[in-house]
């Protein structure tokens, strides 16, 4: 795993030992998990890429859901009985735009016109992120698994959450991450 302060360790027990070893300095407040690989030269995000990104990311939760029913649909056990009901009606809608890479104009023109798809995947996740406590906002340690995943192969994440940060509190509230993701109230 790699560590903020950019150095490769063997796994997340040498990471959070290292974080021990130097508690009560400020390098040890500082030091979290990066990201899952080795350290890596991860290029600044442009504010073209940052602008895409929630297109790329709203399919890409659409299709971990769908890729859930799926498997539920012979064992259940990933989703609940609501949530089946829920990713039923995306998944029975979505075989025109099969997962994959798709060209930007094809995600927008696909969100604008089936924009009910993406509302229940975008909550779904924030609420799969809310979990310590369940209290309606995400901490950065509620953020840390989905970012330290997706870091290598999405370096828009960190700056993403950053500027879904809009009153700067170190909070995503539920009403910030919507926003984010072109969500409306």
């Amino acid at each position: 795993v790699c560590g903020t302060d950019n150095k490769t360790y063997d796994g997340t027990c040498q990471l959070f030992g290292t974080k021990c070893q130097l508690e009560g300095t400020k390098m040890g407040r500082q030091l979290h998990l990066d990201y899952m690989g080795s350290c890596k030269y991860i290029p600044p995000c442009t504010d073209y890429e940052v602008d895409q990104f929630p297109l790329r990311m709203r399919d890409w939760l659409k299709n971990i859901l769908i890729q859930y029913y799926e498997r539920d649909l012979n064992t259940s056990g990933i989703l609940t009985e609501k949530q089946r009901n829920k990713v039923k009606k995306i998944y029975e809608n979505d075989k025109r735009l099969v997962a994959g890479d798709h060209p930007v104009e094809l995600l927008l023109h696909d969100f604008e016109k089936n924009y009910h798809m993406y509302v229940y995947p975008v909550h779904w996740q924030f609420h799969q992120l809310d979990q310590h406590p369940v209290d309606r906002l995400l901490t950065h340690s509620e953020l840390a698994p989905l970012r330290a995943s997706l870091v290598p192969m999405e370096h828009c994440i960190t700056r993403f959450f950053q500027e879904c940060d809009g009153d700067q509190d170190k909070l995503i509230a539920l009403k910030e991450w919507c926003h984010c993701f072109g969500i409306k109230e």
